[in-house]
């Protein structure tokens, strides 16, 4: 599985007043997807990790084309990848007046940057690539999207797979996730989450 954009630790979870919302765009003709399934259950996910108040994150379905380009982009690797994610809001915003805003001119209130809507980010899936490999990763389809998705969600809230115990960390959650959210109990006999780019 691909990765997430490095350098991103623990995510905020705690946007301002308001709901979490995810918006999921179908830009492949691949693989025919219910995204209302999808976006209930990046959405599970989100909250699982603790997410509330006004947030937001995108999920967005693309062909083999379109990943060999964001994964050549953005993470220098050749060819399409499974899942890429790109958080956004992960750096705390802070107030800046311009020059001379300590010398001169009226007093600004404080911001509250707690009560804006937290950006999460977006989660990239390339179907095509899950349909190649399901049969010898999650055993169907059905269950190597929904491990595709959760595993983007998580990189999103700052996960990561790098060192053993990260990897561990990281695949409990998924199993968890899913457990709860996808299959509703038991992980399938055939699944397995182990995959020949973790550990890169």
């Amino acid at each position: 599985m691909a990765n997430r954009m490095p350098g991103l630790g623990r995510r905020r979870r705690k946007g301002g007043d308001g709901d979490v919302e995810v918006f999921c765009v179908d830009e492949q003709a691949d693989v025919a997807l219910d995204l209302e399934r999808w976006r209930r259950l990046a959405l599970a996910a989100l909250r699982a990790e603790g997410v509330s108040g006004q947030a937001e994150l995108t999920v967005v379905f693309v062909d083999d084309d379109h990943m060999a380009e964001l994964n050549s982009r953005y993470m220098g690797k050749t060819g399409p990848t499974d899942v890429l994610a790109f958080p956004i809001d992960a750096v705390e915003a802070e107030p800046n007046n311009g020059p001379g805003s300590f010398s001169r001119g009226p007093d600004r209130p404080e911001t509250d940057f707690s009560d804006l809507p937290l950006l999460l980010g977006d989660v990239i899936v390339c179907p095509a690539v899950a349909q190649r490999q399901f049969s010898s990763h999650a055993g169907t389809l059905d269950d190597e999207i929904a491990l595709l998705l959760v595993h983007g969600v998580l990189h999103v809230m700052g996960h990561d797979h790098m060192e053993q115990d990260q990897r561990e960390t990281m695949q409990r959650r998924e199993r968890e996730i899913l457990v709860a959210s996808h299959w509703m109990g038991d992980a399938p006999p055939n699944f397995r989450q182990d995959h020949p780019e973790d550990t890169d």
